[in-house]
Formats: structure tokens, C-alpha cells, sequence
């Protein structure tokens, strides 16, 4: 190597999802403000604020169920419209939203295949829709009783597992999960939580909305902080204090920090 030259680290995949200065409004009221957030593949992201802060509508827009009114959406480094759920879809983004929309009266493999059944000669083949069902569960270290029991006699962390696994059946590269461990006891909230980790361990991206900043401490990567529909902080969860977050929050800090995405690989002699 010629002397004084320098070596400079490979720039990294660009995100798998990046949001520029996002703007949604509602009438008179600004929801979402020159809001900017990057995911990446294997990579889990909170976003928090307080009620109102506009974490339910970024879902939305991400999810293509309210569009965004401006700014730029990237899907892979290049601009990716999403005007629509399918939109969203198409591009690999499945949303699991806190209702679940499960049928009570269905069993997990009904659940699962709802809206995309499988048919061989025009008939039901439930045998391969249990047989797959089965391969994604095991797939994901996720123990039910019975694939066959009807969801409402689950208890609440295995219908938030059976909500999740669905979304997996199109093969999503990114999972929004917006208040998964809600309502939820210790234990159910750790399966839920072992779930979230092996989707990243999968090398899908997450973006989890939460309250439980100690769930949000077990398994995310990167807390992003909405306050009044704008960005208020983008975390280290490693190297950051509950105290710092907290504060981010309330607005004790306001824009305090103002880096709203994980920082590049930086060149180096």
C-alpha cells in the first residue's frame, strides 16, 4: 500500500425502509411534521412518545392506510410511493395492528390462511395449510396446544403470536407491530418478545410502537422519539439512559437531539 494512503470502510446497504420529511394532516390539525426515520434489515426501531405524538398515524402511512400529505418514502434506496395497503405489500411490509383482527371462531390454521386459502380441484386443502402452519411455528420456535383450537380459547400472548406468524406468510422483509405486548402478563409478554427477536435474528426489520420501556430495553436496537408529531431523538438503546428517553418524551428535552437516524459508517485512516 502507497504511503499516506487511507482506508475507508465499505458504505453499508442503504436502509430498508427511510422516511424524509413526512407531513399528515388532518384538517387543522398537523399530525406528523417533517418527520424523518430510517429501519434496517435485521435491525429493531421503538418509536415512542406520549398519546398524540403521531406514532399510530406513522404507522399508518407507512402501512398505506392514510398517505402521507408530503415528504419522500424509500424502500432499498430508491423512492417508493405508498398510496395504498397494497402499495405497502407489494414492497414487503406487513402491519399487525393492536386489535389483532382475528376470528374468534376460527381455529390458528383458519386464522393464518384467512383471505388466502389454499385449493386443490376446487377444494379446501387443509391438510397443506396445517402442514404450513406448522413449518412457520416451528420455524419460529412457537409452541401452541393445538393448531386446530379455536382462537378465542388461546390465551392473549399465543393470539399475539398467531397475529404476528400471519403477517409471515407473505414473506414480509419488514413487520410493523404497533402495541404487541399490551394487556399482556410477564410470561405472555416474553413470548411475545422472543418472537420480535427472531424475526430480527431472521433479518427482517421491526418497527415496534410501545409503551414498556422495558420491553422496549429487551429488544429493540434504535428508539425513535416522536413529541407533537415531530422528532424529538433517535437513541442508541445501549448507550442511552432511561432518564435520557424519558426526557425526550415529555419534552423536558426538546429537540435536545436532533440526529433522527442511525449513524453511518464513518470514513477512517
Amino acid at each position: 500500500m502507497e504511503s499516506g494512503a487511507t482506508l475507508r470502510r465499505p458504505k453499508p446497504a442503504p436502509p430498508l425502509l427511510a422516511l424524509h420529511g413526512i407531513f399528515k394532516r388532518y384538517g387543522a390539525v398537523q399530525a406528523l411534521a417533517d418527520v424523518d426515520l430510517e429501519i434496517r434489515a435485521g435491525q429493531v426501531v421503538a418509536l415512542v412518545g406520549d398519546n398524540g405524538a403521531g406514532k399510530s398515524t406513522l404507522i399508518k402511512v407507512i402501512a398505506g392506510v392514510d398517505p402521507a400529505d408530503g415528504g419522500e418514502i424509500e424502500w432499498d434506496g430508491r423512492p417508493a410511493p405508498i398510496t395504498r395497503p397494497h402499495d405497502a405489500q407489494d414492497l414487503g411490509i406487513a402491519t399487525v395492528y393492536q386489535d389483532l383482527a382475528l376470528c374468534d371462531n376460527l381455529d390458528v390454521v383458519g386464522n393464518l390462511f384467512l383471505g388466502r386459502e389454499i385449493h386443490r380441484a376446487g377444494v379446501l386443502d387443509e391438510v397443506e395449510m396445517e402442514r404450513l402452519t406448522l413449518d412457520l411455528l416451528d420455524m419460529l420456535a412457537i409452541r401452541m396446544p393445538d393448531v386446530r383450537l379455536p382462537v378465542a380459547s388461546l390465551s392473549g400472548g399465543q393470539r399475539q403470536t398467531v397475529a404476528i406468524s400471519r403477517s409471515l406468510l407473505g414473506e414480509p422483509r419488514l413487520v410493523l407491530l404497533d402495541e404487541p405486548t399490551a394487556s399482556l402478563g410477564i410470561e405472555q409478554t416474553a413470548q411475545v418478545l422472543d418472537l420480535v427477536d427472531q424475526l430480527r435474528e431472521r433479518g427482517l426489520g421491526v418497527l415496534l410502537i410501545s409503551h414498556n420501556m422495558g420491553d422496549i430495553k429487551a429488544v429493540a436496537d434504535w428508539i425513535a422519539v416522536l413529541r407533537l408529531g415531530r422528532n424529538n431523538g433517535f437513541f442508541d438503546v445501549t448507550t442511552t439512559s432511561h432518564e435520557q428517553i424519558i426526557s425526550s418524551i415529555t419534552g423536558a428535552t426538546d429537540n435536545a437531539v436532533t440526529r433522527r437516524k442511525a449513524p453511518e459508517w464513518d470514513a477512517e485512516p
